[in-house]
Order: structure tokens, then C-alpha cells, then sequence
């Protein structure tokens, strides 16, 4: 019997940051925005990116699947907006890809930023190749059902993190970190304030060099 996916009313409609709070964050590496969080909101660590130099940085639109089950990433698709980071609480499974070239191409069509998925993904490769960015625990060869259930545009949790519609979600060579949204210009002021301290300390060991 196939199942349903709920989809939230509010799930295409939630607030989003504004793109220049969006963009301070992003100008950020992610262990300085860890920094500023006290170390509160980076993902598991072996959630990563599936293809090196891959950054993300944009609001979560958020998906809940069951485990090896694409069908509420399908859902997610039709309403993003560009600029969103579908973020999916996969339940860690790693024995199917949630995600390959195909939907990374549909997506990368609708101006969606890129992936983090407490799961797998395929196709490496090819989404290296069409600049899509995913973050995954896993890769492999073996697809996904399609049956459900699922839920998007719900809080969930994800890599031990929870992560609600709307929280910036900034991902590089270091991992995911997820900044709610009600505090991320406190975060962003602070970050910036990290990452000038360590300008500064870089600075000085550099001039201890010569």
C-alpha cells in the first residue's frame, strides 16, 4: 500500500532570513560560527560533503522521511524556493541513497542551494559535476523506495542537531553547522567577531615566522 506525505501548510510559506543575513553567514568558515554557538549546533561529524570544495549555505526546508524512502524529498522539491537548503532527516540509514544526479539536477533547476541529509547519497560524480552541493553521511550505489511515509516542513532532527523551516543551515570542508534562525544575527555579529580575532592571531604568528 503506498503511503501518504504530509506536507505542512505553512511548509512553502515559512519565514525566511533575510539573503544578507544569509549571505554574513555564508562569508563565514562554519567552525566560526560553531565558535560563536559555543559548539551547539554542528552536525555529527560524519555527516559531510560527498564531493570536495562543496559549500552551502541558506534556510532549511525541512523533510522527515522514512529510512531509505524518497518520496517526501520528491514533495520537498516541488515547493522550494531558490535559495533553500532541503535538509532531511534520513534516520542515519546509509544502506540507500536518498538523493542522486537526477533530483541534484531538478533541484539545481529550481535554484535550491544544496543538500544535508542525515543519510546517504549517490552519484558523487555528477553532482560534483553540475555544482550541486549535497552533505551526506554516505555514499551508495543502491536507490531508494518511493512509497513514504513522510513529513515536510516540520522540526526535526538531524546529525543530534534539531533544525526547524527557516534556520540558516551553513555547510563546508569542516561539516554542517544549523543556526536557528530567532538568533542568527547575534550569531552572525558574533562569528564575524571570531573570525577577526583569528585574522589577527594569524597575523602575529606571521610575523613571529619572519
Amino acid at each position: 500500500m503506498t503511503e501518504t506525505v504530509s506536507v505542512s501548510p505553512a511548509a512553502a510559506d515559512f519565514a525566511r532570513p533575510s539573503p544578507d543575513l544569509v549571505r554574513r553567514l555564508a562569508a563565514l568558515p562554519a567552525a566560526n560560527i560553531g565558535d560563536a554557538m559555543e559548539r551547539l549546533g554542528a552536525l555529527d561529524s560524519r555527516i559531510q560533503a560527498i564531493w570536495s570544495g562543496a559549500r552551502v549555505a541558506g534556510p532549511a526546508l525541512t523533510v522527515w522521511t522514512r529510512a531509505g524512502d524518497n518520496a517526501a524529498v520528491h514533495a520537498a522539491l516541488r515547493i522550494a524556493k531558490p535559495g533553500d537548503v532541503i535538509v532531511v532527516n534520513g534516520q542515519g540509514d546509509e544502506t540507500r541513497a536518498l538523493l542522486g544526479e537526477l533530483i541534484g539536477g531538478r533541484a539545481a533547476a529550481a535554484g535550491v542551494a544544496g543538500f544535508v541529509l542525515d543519510g546517504a547519497a549517490r552519484d558523487a560524480a555528477d553532482l560534483a559535476d553540475i555544482g550541486m552541493p549535497v552533505f551526506a553521511r554516505a555514499c551508495t550505489p543502491a536507490g531508494p523506495y518511493k512509497h513514504g511515509p513522510g513529513r515536510v516542513g516540520v522540526t526535526i532532527a538531524v546529525g543530534g542537531v534539531a533544525v526547524s523551516p527557516g534556520d540558516i543551515v551553513v555547510g563546508d570542508a569542516d561539516g554542517v553547522v544549523v543556526v536557528p534562525q530567532a538568533d542568527a544575527e547575534v550569531i552572525a555579529a558574533a562569528g564575524e567577531g571570531v573570525f577577526a580575532d583569528e585574522a589577527r592571531r594569524r597575523a602575529a604568528i606571521a610575523t613571529v615566522r619572519r
